[in-house]
């Protein structure tokens, strides 16, 4: 068999696995993966949006200081800048099942820990090895799932597992709200440390994805799990379509410094621009407002309170993504949601009226986690081919977290200067910016199979 045949064999058996993944209906084993891969992230995105209640908590109760709450989220974002990086290099060296027990072991055992640190120094160290779990959750999450769904319904699905993460926002805020007053903030790690080990034994079921056993020319396993899916559906294989082996051919070896050559480095840019984006809306304001308000003389509870009412609009976010990102498109939806929330903050730093002052902040927590649920979630996970895919994701979230990594100190400064209206009006400025780089660089992937994006 000469070199040419092998390289369209091996073309033809990634491309045979692709299509019939793409041609699977939606089912029963689609909706099993997304509630595995959602379990992990929902409780990701928990131990995330506790952060901002229990750091609350801790001024409170002056177990803390807004220096020592700096380098917690400090801690955070260096345990992400490892755990996105690493998660982006092995997921697609070793595997994306792998590497999601690895992240999910990480982080629980680490939150369990953290329930009993005697001290903000310790419970800041184990914040840096729950990083590190965290953000290798992220980065696999959303990306392995791009890889299994059909096209036509890759949006609304991916969205739907956002949506269940998302939801966590809004939950963290209810349980800290009666937990943090009446129990205490440790047992906030606590309840997501048994959590993760629970996820953790539930997962070990969890197939690897075809898409990446391909990739690799491990086209048998591939075979073999697509087959059983099918097989589940009553789905016979056309002929024309049966995995066809590419034996002496080794399949491409990607790197890091592939990202960075045409035609992937317009799409660096774009995934890095969102991920900043995101970390600047999410780090730069939304985690701390419980602080914020109690700095402004709020008591722990009704800051508390207000922050709970503004965390529903992340679930509501992730319900306008489900409902219109397959209808419209991911290009407009990302520059609408930018838009929308930059005016939003233009108004909010104007309000005085309590009522009023949720009301935006509902609009505001809204619309960005819209930016969040299409952009982080669907979006970057559409932007690489498969032997990239994690590399690529890796990459530019590993590239934000190091920027994110002088939010913390910088806010307080900010906050000191000019208050929360000018903390807001920073991040409309950000939002607005972004939404011109997605305007000129952006590519529109409504419906189109991963591999006619990324030819």
């Amino acid at each position: 068999m000469t070199h040419s045949e092998l390289t369209i064999n091996d073309r033809h058996s990634e491309l045979s696995i692709a299509n019939r993944l793409d041609r699977l209906p939606v089912g029963r084993f689609h909706y099993r993966l997304i509630f595995m891969i959602g379990a992990g992230l929902f409780l990701d995105s928990f131990e995330l949006a506790l952060a901002g209640s229990v750091l609350g908590a801790l001024l409170a109760e002056q177990w803390s200081t807004s220096q020592l709450n700096a380098w917690f989220i400090s801690a955070t974002f260096m345990g992400f800048i490892i755990g996105a990086w690493a998660s982006g290099v092995l997921g697609d060296r070793i595997g994306r099942r792998y590497c999601y027990q690895i992240n999910l072991a990480i982080f629980g055992l680490a939150s369990i820990a953290a329930a009993f640190a005697p001290n903000m120094y310790v419970l800041i160290g184990l914040r840096f090895i729950m990083g590190i779990g965290l953000g290798g959750e992220l980065v696999l999450g959303f990306a392995t799932l791009s890889e299994f769904v059909p096209p036509n319904k890759r949006g609304r699905l991916v969205a739907l597992l956002s949506f269940i993460a998302q939801s966590a926002l809004f939950v963290a805020g209810v349980c800290a709200l009666w937990v943090i007053p009446n129990l205490g903030w440790r047992w906030m790690f606590a309840i997501a440390g048994i959590a993760a080990v629970l996820i953790w034994a539930m997962r070990k079921s969890m197939p690897e994805s075809p898409r990446w056993l391909a990739s690799k020319g491990r086209f048998e396993e591939a075979d073999a799990i697509v087959a059983s899916v099918e097989r589940s559906m009553n789905i016979t294989t056309p002929p024309d379509t049966k995995v066809q082996s590419a034996v002496g051919k080794e399949p491409i070896q990607a790197t890091i410094g592939d990202l960075f050559k045409k035609p992937h480095r317009a799409k660096m840019i774009v995934g890095i621009a969102i991920m900043v984006t995101i970390q600047i809306c999410l780090y730069g304001l939304v985690s701390w407002l419980p602080s914020f308000f109690v700095q402004q003389g709020l008591g722990i509870v009704k800051s508390l309170q207000w922050n709970t009412i503004m965390s529903f609009g992340g679930p509501v976010g992730g319900l306008i993504a489900l409902l219109l990102v397959d209808k419209v498109g991911r290009k407009p939806m990302l520059v609408a949601a930018a838009f929308c929330a930059a005016v939003i903050a233009g108004v909010y730093v104007s309000l005085t009226d309590e009522t009023a002052l949720i009301a935006a902040g509902f609009l505001l927590i809204t619309s960005i986690y819209t930016l969040v649920v299409v952009g982080q979630a669907i979006y970057m996970s559409e932007l690489f081919p498969t032997r990239l895919r994690m590399r690529g994701t890796g990459t530019c979230s590993a590239i934000a977290r190091l920027v994110a990594t002088t939010i913390p100190f910088a806010i307080p400064a900010i906050f000191a200067s000019g208050g929360i209206k000018l903390v807001i009006g920073i991040v409309g400025c950000v939002l607005l910016v972004f939404a011109v780089i997605i305007i000129c660089l952006g590519q529109e992937t409504r419906k189109q199979s991963l591999e006619s994006i990324n030819n």
